[in-house]
């Protein structure tokens, strides 16, 4: 039988010897280990969720849904300043065009501007980026207005009673801002094929087609240029809203097939 004595020498013996953990601990922290922080897991795995984030918010607003920061009461009362619109890039894909009525997002490019973007490419590139989620302002380039004629439409100024008329019917335009007159300016023009005549709602205000009458294309923006329909405002909560037709454009006929426009009526 062992005794107590030979016990404990038996402990010692099989006990590490002295350093044996320092020593082990700075095997482990040598050059081919890999040290490790607190935290820095967590905050790589923040890190990955938020680039993950960013680039589906830009792939999203690039194909599908596009917010746009409204810069001016061009288009009141039905866009104040200040809204946020969701632009719906997806509704005139696949052979679909502008109608009368809708509310477009459109690049003024070559019709509503002719000096080309401004600024430098890095202050572009971040102006972009911010516009894209609907934090700035868009590019001085960019426009929200409605449509009033498409290809091939005749569009006047103004009958009797003051109204516009599209292929020889009178509008009523409801939805301009109350006070406004539909325009000051007489005009009388047959939309060429593929582009189109766009007015903003708050007629007194609204730098339109109408201001460029004497410039090529006669104030039309070509529908290659647009962006997409505004189908919703999405803030203010208060102003939640999704954006329709006017009931007026309804009783629109199209315009004759030799594309010469309706006439007065």
């Amino acid at each position: 039988m062992d005794t107590d004595e030979q016990l404990s020498e038996r402990d010692r013996s099989a006990a590490p010897p002295e350093g044996w953990r320092t020593r082990s601990r700075s095997v482990r922290s040598g050059p081919g280990s890999r040290p490790r922080f607190p935290g820095r897991g967590p905050w790589r795995r923040a890190g990955v969720l938020v680039a993950l984030s960013v680039a589906g918010v830009s792939l999203l607003s690039a194909c599908v849904v596009q917010p746009f920061l409204i810069p001016s009461g061009s288009m009141e009362p039905t866009l104040r300043t200040g809204d946020r619109v969701l632009v719906n890039k997806l509704a005139y894909g696949f052979g679909n065009e502008p109608g009368r009525g809708d509310v477009v997002v459109f690049d003024g490019t070559g019709s509503f501007v002719h000096d080309g973007r401004s600024g430098g490419v890095l202050t572009g590139l971040l102006r972009e980026a911010a516009a894209a989620v609907g934090l700035a302002e868009p590019d001085g380039t960019d426009y929200v207005k409605r449509v009033v004629g498409i290809g091939g439409d005749r569009v006047t100024c103004c009958d009797e009673r003051g109204r516009i008329k599209v292929n020889g019917v009178a509008l009523d335009e409801d939805y301009l801002l109350p006070g406004d007159s539909p325009s000051q300016v007489p005009f009388d023009i047959v939309v060429p094929l593929g582009r189109l005549w766009v007015m903003g709602d708050h007629r007194s205000d609204s730098r339109d087609s109408r201001d460029h009458l004497g410039e090529p294309g006669g104030g039309t923006v070509p529908v290659g240029r647009v962006i997409g329909r505004a189908d919703w405002i999405g803030w203010p909560a208060r102003h939640w809203t999704s954006l329709t037709v006017p009931e007026g454009f309804a009783r629109v006929p199209d315009a004759p097939a030799d594309g010469r426009g309706g006439g007065h009526g």
